[in-house]
């Protein structure tokens, strides 16, 4: 992950939030004699469901164009992958494959509560600047990281030894959803886990398709929704709504419902304009009077920020509709926002748990 998007993300990680997606495209042959997950970890796979998985691992060479279109060549199937984001951790974990070394694995037990990560995973330091040396010493044979350009510093630093590299892109937003099926599938190819990244795609599915209909079928005022997050900094208190192109925003839609931080409402309201790879605004307390009458979503800071309390004690947010009606909600903590399918499915649930009840 480069830089300048580690500081745009560092106020979501407080909160369990951020926004990611990626592409990908490619083949890998799967052999029907080889089930289960990697052989080569450093632990136990620790998705809930794995002890019970029986889709075949491939064990046939592997070819594919990864995020940033770089050929990804592998003899085989990686077993021991180090791993530098928080998404494709959860991704190979929901895959039964765990990774052998991981960027920020306090972090990452902390604010992802989709796929617990095993002890004795490698532990290599921050997202941003991961220890090369411990890294390495992990003995990896594939390196995942994210990155929007195949010139990305990382990718160059980490080419120069030896070790393949597969780079998932950072976000599209033109398509959330599909990038993170992309991201999630690209490491089924990469380490011969296909089978069962297409059943747990279609998993996934399936609960969007359920839960769209119970959506559909609730008897809401109103449609309109704005999912937000937050933090505070000297005392001010600064609100982040998500508009298209957040993968929050898309799972919304999906859903049925209407996204209320609009174009229009931007230009009038925000501060800063749209971030473009990511679809976040900024505005305060008051630019949410702008969404009107709309069911209001908004990520819970377990209190560590500090946001949630000060927008309780807001005398604008006490006024706003939903507030006054019941219909502003904090998500469960650790739902985390740039994650795979599992997370997702999280996100789903915590949208229709309160969705379905009103």
């Amino acid at each position: 992950m480069n830089r300048a998007r580690a500081r745009r993300l560092a106020a979501s990680a407080s909160m369990g939030l951020a926004l990611l997606a990626a592409t990908a495209c490619g083949t890998t042959d799967v052999d029907k004699a080889t089930a289960g997950g990697s052989a080569g970890a450093s632990a136990s796979p620790a998705s809930k469901d794995c002890a019970a998985d029986t889709t075949a691992t491939s064990t046939k060479p592997v070819s594919f164009k990864d995020g940033v279109g770089r050929t990804v060549k592998l003899d085989k199937p990686a077993e021991r992958i180090a791993v530098l984001e928080w998404q494709q951790v959860e991704d190979a974990l929901t895959l039964c494959v765990t990774p052998t070394a991981v960027s920020d694995a306090k972090g990452y037990s902390t604010w992802v509560s989709a796929e617990k990560l095993p002890k004795g995973v490698t532990d290599i330091g921050t997202r941003e600047e991961p220890d090369l040396d411990t890294l390495y010493a992990a003995k990896p044979d594939l390196i995942v990281v994210e990155a929007f350009d195949a010139k990305d510093d990382m990718i160059k630093k980490l080419e120069k030894r030896g070790v393949p590299v597969m780079a998932t892109r950072g976000a599209d937003p033109k398509d959330p959803i599909g990038n993170m099926r992309d991201v999630f599938s690209m490491i089924g190819q990469a380490t011969g886990r296909t089978e069962r990244a297409d059943q747990v795609l279609k998993e996934f599915d399936e609960h969007l398709a359920t839960a769209k209909q119970q959506v559909t079928d609730a008897d809401l005022p109103t449609k309109d929704f704005l999912f937000f997050d937050g933090w505070l900094e000297g005392g001010n208190l600064t609100v982040r709504p998500y508009s298209d192109g957040a993968l929050f925003t898309e799972i919304g839609k999906e859903l049925g419902m209407n996204p209320a931080w609009t174009n229009d409402v931007n230009k009038k309201h925000g501060d800063g304009g749209v971030d473009p790879a990511y679809g976040l605004a900024q505005t305060d307390v008051e630019g949410l009077t702008a969404v009107g009458d709309a069911n209001l979503f908004y990520a819970n800071d377990e209190g560590a920020g500090g946001y949630v309390a000060a927008l309780a004690k807001n005398p604008i947010w006490k006024k706003l509709p939903a507030v006054k009606e019941g219909r502003a909600h904090s998500f469960p903590a650790r739902v985390w926002g740039a994650g795979g399918p599992r997370s997702c499915a999280q996100a789903i649930d915590a949208y229709v748990d309160v969705l379905d009840k009103k």
